[in-house]
C-alpha cells in the first residue's frame, strides 16, 4: 500500500464507531450483507439494447452469491435468441460478481444483468421475504404449461384497426368482431399443447384441434377474420 508524503505526515486519529452495513431482506432473514458469498434470492430484471431494437427479461435464482438457475427470455432481435442461449450456459454456477462483468454477448442481456445485480444486493427480490427462498426451479414456473415464455404481440393501425396475433394462451387464429365490428373475442391455438399432443402420438391435426380454444364472446360473433390476413 503506498501513501501520499501528505497522508504519512498526518496525525492519526482513533476511529471510533464501526457500524455494521444495513442489513437486507433475504429469504426471510435480515442480513449484514459483507460479501458475495452472503448475497441470496430469486429475481427478475428487464434490459434493452442500444438501438432499443429488443428486449430482454431476465429471470436468475442466487444462492450463497451463486447463480443456480437461470431463465433468458427475448423479444424483437433475431440475434438476441442465439446470445440467449450462449447466457444460459454462462450464467449458472458464476457469481453475481462475475456474471455483471461477463460479456454475455447482446446488450439486452448485459443490461439486464446490471439491473438484476441491483436488485439482489440491495435486497428488492420477489423471494425477499420467503423463508429459505424460492428452490431452484422456480423459473420455469413463469412459462406455464409446455414451458413457453408468456408472450404478447399486438399491432394496430389508424386506417384498418387493432390485431391481436399473439396472446398468453398462444397463437391467435381468428378474432371475432361484432355488428360494430369491434373485437368482442379471439380463437387461439396453444403451440406448447399441440407440441405435446404431437409428442404423444396424435396426428398434427388432431393435435391442433385439441390444442384449440378461445376467449371471450366468441361463439355466435358477427364476423370471423384471420388477423394475418384479413
Amino acid at each position: 500500500m503506498q501513501y501520499s508524503r501528505e497522508v504519512e505526515e498526518m496525525v492519526c486519529v482513533a476511529k471510533g464507531p464501526n457500524h455494521e452495513p444495513a442489513p437486507i431482506p433475504e429469504e426471510g432473514k435480515w442480513v449484514n450483507a459483507k460479501q458475495i458469498t452472503d448475497i441470496s434470492g430469486m429475481t427478475h430484471g428487464v434490459g434493452w439494447c442500444a438501438p432499443q431494437q429488443g428486449a430482454c427479461k431476465l429471470s436468475l435464482n442466487v444462492k450463497n452469491g451463486i447463480i443456480e438457475e437461470a431463465l433468458v427470455d427475448t423479444i424483437g432481435c433475431s440475434g438476441m435468441t442465439h446470445s440467449a442461449a450462449m447466457a444460459s450456459e454462462i450464467l449458472p454456477g458464476k457469481t453475481i460478481l462475475e456474471a455483471l462483468n461477463t460479456d454475455l454477448v447482446c446488450d439486452a442481456i448485459n443490461t439486464a444483468m446490471r439491473e438484476l445485480f441491483l436488485q439482489i444486493v440491495y435486497g428488492r427480490t420477489q423471494s425477499a421475504f420467503s423463508e429459505d427462498g424460492l428452490p431452484v426451479g422456480a423459473g420455469l414456473e413463469d412459462l406455464g404449461k409446455g414451458l413457453r415464455s408468456q408472450v404478447g404481440t399486438m399491432y394496430g393501425t389508424k386506417l384498418k384497426g387493432a390485431r391481436y396475433l399473439e396472446m398468453a394462451e398462444g397463437y391467435v387464429t381468428r378474432l371475432a368482431l361484432d355488428e360494430d365490428m369491434q373485437i368482442i373475442g379471439y380463437e387461439f391455438v396453444s403451440l406448447g399443447k399441440m407440441t405435446d399432443f404431437i409428442k404423444k402420438g396424435l396426428t398434427p391435426n388432431e393435435a391442433y384441434e385439441k390444442a384449440l380454444g378461445h376467449y371471450g364472446r366468441f361463439d355466435g360473433a358477427f364476423k370471423y377474420i384471420d388477423p394475418r390476413k384479413e
